[in-house]
C-alpha cells in the first residue's frame, strides 16, 4: 500500500475548517484564535504532519535543501565531514543529500546533475581522483548554484574553498622520517592533477631537499583511482619494492593508500618498520590498535564540513550577491606511532 503523507485539506476535514484556516494555525497567524491554532496544532502533531517541502519549495523558490558529493561516504574522511556538514544544516534548518563519485569523472558529473535536478539550494562537493577538467562546475555555478569546493579543491578563484596545509603536512610527515634515519622515501599520492597531489608532494620534495637528500623521480608514485583499486596500489608497491634501489619507506597520501599499503605489507610479510616505514594520511579512528601502530597525518574532517557548511548556507541566505570567496586553510596534525619507528644502526 503506498503511503500518503497527511496534508493541510486532510487536517481541514478531520477539524471541520476551512485549508486557509489551518494553513494560517499552522503559520501562528494573528488573524486566527488560539483556541484554534492550538487544535490545529495538536492534531497536526498527533497524526504527524510536515509541510510538503516541494510545495514549499515552489512557493518560496528554495528547496531548505544542499547537496554533498564526495568521492566515497565510506571512507573515514569523508564520513566525518559529512558530520561537520550536517551538524550545520541540522542546526539551519536544511536538509542534506548525499552523492558519491567512487572516483569516477562520469558518474561525478550525472551526480552533480542529479543533485541539481532535485534543486536543492547548494552543493558542497570535492572532485573525484579522475577529474582534471572542471568546465562540468564551471557551467553548473555559472548558471546560478551555490557552491563550495572542499578538500580536493577546483582551480578557479571566485568560490568558496575549505582544505587543509598538505604541503606543510607532506613537508612534516617525511622530515619525521629523516630525522628517525630513513633516506630512501618514496611517495605515494593521489592522481598528479588532484590540489592535494601537487601541495602534498611539493612538500615531500621540499623536505628532501631541506635535508640535502636528492630526489629520485621515480620515487614519486601515482594512484589514478586515489587508492581505492588494490590492485592498483598492489602494483605500485610491487613496482617500488623490486626495483634496484627499493625505497626505504613510504609517504602514503590518501586514507585508502595508506591501508592498501599496508595489506600489501603484510601480504608480501614485509615487515614496517624493520623493512619499511610507513607513514600515512588517514582519518580511521583504531590506527592506534593496529600492528603496528600508523603514524598518520590527520585531517580535521569534521571542521571542515561544518565551516563548508556555513560558507554555503551564508551564500544562500544572502541577500546580495557574494562578490568576495573565502579560502579557508587548515591545520592537520602528525601522530607519531611505531610504523615509522627510529632506525636501528646497523653494527
Amino acid at each position: 500500500m503506498k503511503f500518503e503523507a497527511i496534508t493541510i485539506k486532510d487536517i481541514a476535514k478531520a477539524l471541520g475548517l476551512s485549508t486557509s484556516t489551518v494553513s494560517r494555525a499552522l503559520r501562528d497567524s494573528y488573524e486566527i484564535s488560539p483556541e484554534t491554532k492550538q487544535k490545529v496544532l495538536l492534531y497536526a502533531k498527533e497524526n504527524n504532519y510536515r509541510p510538503n517541502p516541494i510545495a514549499l519549495s515552489l512557493k518560496e523558490k528554495r528547496s531548505s535543501s544542499i547537496g554533498v558529493l564526495v568521492c566515497e561516504i565510506a571512507n573515514s574522511f569523508f564520513s566525518q565531514a559529512i558530520n561537520g556538514i550536517e551538524s550545520v544544516a541540522q542546526e539551519k534548518g536544511y536538509n542534506v543529500i548525499i552523492a558519491q563519485s567512487k572516483e569516477d569523472f562520469e558518474k561525478e558529473i550525472s551526480s552533480l546533475q542529479y543533485l541539481a535536478s532535485r534543486s536543492v539550494d547548494g552543493i558542497i562537493f570535492s572532485v573525484s581522483a579522475e577529474t582534471s577538467d572542471f568546465s562540468h562546475v564551471q557551467q553548473l555555478y555559472g548558471r546560478g548554484m551555490n557552491m563550495v569546493s572542499f578538500d580536493r579543491v577546483v582551480d578557479f578563484p571566485d568560490i568558496h574553498k575549505v582544505s587543509v596545509d598538505n604541503y606543510k603536512a607532506a613537508y612534516e610527515a617525511t622530515t619525521h622520517f629523516i630525522k628517525n634515519g630513513f633516506s630512501n622515501i618514496a611517495c605515494i599520492a593521489n592522481a598528479a592533477y588532484l590540489s592535494i597531489t601537487k601541495e602534498r608532494v611539493e612538500g615531500y620534495t621540499a623536505a628532501l631537499r631541506d635535508h640535502n637528500i636528492k630526489l629520485d623521480p621515480n620515487n614519486i608514485l601515482y594512484c589514478l583511482h586515489g587508492g581505492l583499486i588494490y590492485e592498483e596500489v598492489a602494483e605500485i608497491m610491487s613496482h617500488a619494492m623490486n626495483s634496484k634501489q627499493k625505497p626505504d619507506a613510504i609517504l602514503a597520501c590518501s586514507d585508502k593508500i595508506t591501508t592498501n599499503v599496508m595489506r600489501y605489507c603484510q601480504q608480501q610479510n614485509i615487515a614496517i618498520p624493520k623493512q619499511l616505514g610507513l607513514v600515512g594520511f588517514s582519518n580511521l579512528d583504531l590506527t592506534d590498535l593496529l600492528a603496528p601502530s600508523l603514524t598518520v597525518v590527520s585531517q580535521p574532517a569534521y571542521e571542515m564540513g561544518r565551516i563548508a557548511a556555513e560558507l554555503l548556507i551564508k551564500q544562500i541566505e544572502s541577500k546580495r550577491p557574494i562578490k568576495e570567496f573565502e579560502d579557508v586553510v587548515l591545520a592537520t596534525e602528525l601522530h607519531q606511532r611505531a610504523s615509522s619507528e627510529k632506525k636501528k644502526a646497523k653494527l
